[in-house]
């Protein structure tokens, strides 16, 4: 597929759509993932050990995807290294270790709709701290239109099955790993300026994901219940990583960011579905409150993406 093609609409859509598909399946799969390696809620250092093995995995098969679609072996330059390094403490072992954690805390559904907050929070690092960005009305507007769904989700749930709990190793992890990927969203498009991100994607997947693996296996974390079918699912929350990653770099690559941005609005769209469909938890997904917060996390994310500068 040549460069000239990835910026008909139709194939934009259909590629920037899976990616969001994957994304959004992480949830329910890592929930899943809890229970089939018999990983118990409590147990952190496990949870970060699983966290670890599959973005050791990610880095591996990113490096590879990346190095057939380049047709050559994708390998850091000494100036690569900083950012290299960077990118791993915050968006793997920060986002990912306080992710993992927080999804042994709390219901699916609130996962996904709390973590939705990472883009109004990718706005508030660019334009108060990095100073990139300009805020506008709009922004602002879509940044209190997200963190009220942020606070309905969070309302007694009657009907809708949510209540108002709030505890930090649920919901507060969550909101960390949103905030240590909106960070490391403005340190990418920096970044991505002189190096290649497919590149840098997977390299710091693999180190992320090496130091997590060594630091929980220290604090005694062990991962058991390997079966075909276990395996597979591990094998499977790599490449959501790895595809997703590599499609969407590609995709930025021959596109204006705004084109393929638009499109992560719907991540917690299909994080809410899937573990609606996957975990049983209906009563969250299509309740009231769940799909008023939903549409007002929905709408906020649109609105971010579709105002032009």
């Amino acid at each position: 597929m040549n460069g000239k093609t990835l910026t008909k609409t139709p194939v934009v859509f259909g590629l920037a759509i899976l990616c969001c598909v994957l994304w959004g399946s992480a949830t329910p799969s890592i929930k899943i993932g809890y229970e089939v390696f018999n990983i118990a809620s409590n147990d952190t250092a496990s949870q970060i050990l699983f966290a670890g093995m599959r973005f050791v995995l990610a880095g591996i098969l990113t490096i590879l995807f990346g190095s057939i679609l380049s047709k050559r072996v994708l390998l850091p330059k000494k100036t690569s290294l900083a950012p290299i390094v960077k990118l791993a403490m915050v968006q793997t072992i920060l986002q990912y270790t306080f992710f993992y954690i927080g999804h042994a805390h709390t219901s699916g559904v609130k996962a996904a709709i709390i973590n939705g907050s990472n883009v109004f929070l990718a706005i508030l690092f660019a334009v108060l701290i990095f100073k990139r960005e300009k805020m506008t009305w709009v922004k602002l507007l879509a940044c209190i239109l997200g963190f009220a769904g942020i606070v309905t989700i969070n309302l007694t749930g009657g009907s809708g099955g949510i209540d108002l709990s709030f505890t930090f190793a649920g919901e507060g992890a969550i909101i960390i790993s949103a905030s240590a990927y909106a960070l490391s969203s403005v340190l990418i498009k920096k970044y991505s300026q002189n190096e290649n991100p497919v590149m840098m994607s997977g390299y710091q997947f693999f180190l992320g994901g090496a130091v997590m693996c060594a630091a929980a296996f220290i604090a005694g974390g062990r991962i058991s219940g390997f079966t075909l079918s276990s395996s597979a699912l591990l094998l499977y929350l790599a490449m959501i990583s790895s595809v997703a990653y590599t499609v969407w770099g590609i995709l930025l690559k021959y596109n204006p960011v705004a084109k393929v941005a638009v499109f992560g609005f719907t991540n917690p769209i299909f994080g809410v579905i899937l573990s609606a469909i996957f975990l049983g938890e209906k009563n969250q997904a299509f309740g009231v409150r769940g799909i008023i917060a939903l549409a007002l996390v929905s709408v906020g994310i649109f609105m971010v993406n579709r105002e032009k500068e």
